[in-house]
């Protein structure tokens, strides 16, 4: 088991595009989701999938549970996905030692933008990159699993 911990923050600048390192194309869609838990299913770059599963209720932190799955079965479990299938592209960006994971929202949340980063330490506000937009970490309805499921936040509409 591992500990997620991390921040999320909206991103309204591009300046980080030159940073990236790498794109990853993802499709993801949930096959349960409760308060407190989710089951999740990411397929990258069409060529790999996995199983994810949350646990806990923290803005901050959870536990999570990651397997690899085979492909096929993936696109299989497609048919029980709950609410919408996110697609997305993800840039690993690097700033001061830290890795942030910028998401590039596609189909109904095209224009939506998000940048994670998962560290155990508070890092502060002076080492965050220019970049990062305001803090919605703790704020639902910008998880995935409230995209996948419900309405779309006013800031990707």
């Amino acid at each position: 088991m591992g500990k997620e911990v991390e921040r999320k923050f909206l991103v309204f600048s591009t300046a980080w595009r030159d940073l990236a390192e790498a794109d990853i194309r993802i499709r993801q869609f949930y096959l349960a989701a409760a308060p407190g838990r989710t089951v999740r299913v990411r397929i990258s770059d069409g060529t790999s999938a996995e199983l994810t599963l949350k646990f806990g209720s923290k803005a901050r932190e959870r536990d999570e549970y990651e397997y690899p799955i085979p492909l096929a079965e993936a696109e299989e479990m497609r048919a029980f996905a709950i609410g919408r299938v996110i697609e997305k592209t993800r840039h690993h960006v690097r700033h001061r030692g830290y890795l942030y994971e910028v998401d590039v929202f596609g189909g109904m949340l095209a224009g939506l933008v998000v940048a994670e980063l998962e560290t155990p330490e508070d890092v502060p506000d002076e080492m965050l990159p220019d970049w990062l937009g305001r803090e919605v970490t703790g704020e639902h309805k910008f998880y995935n699993a409230s995209l996948a499921l419900g309405g779309i936040p006013e800031i990707a509409a």
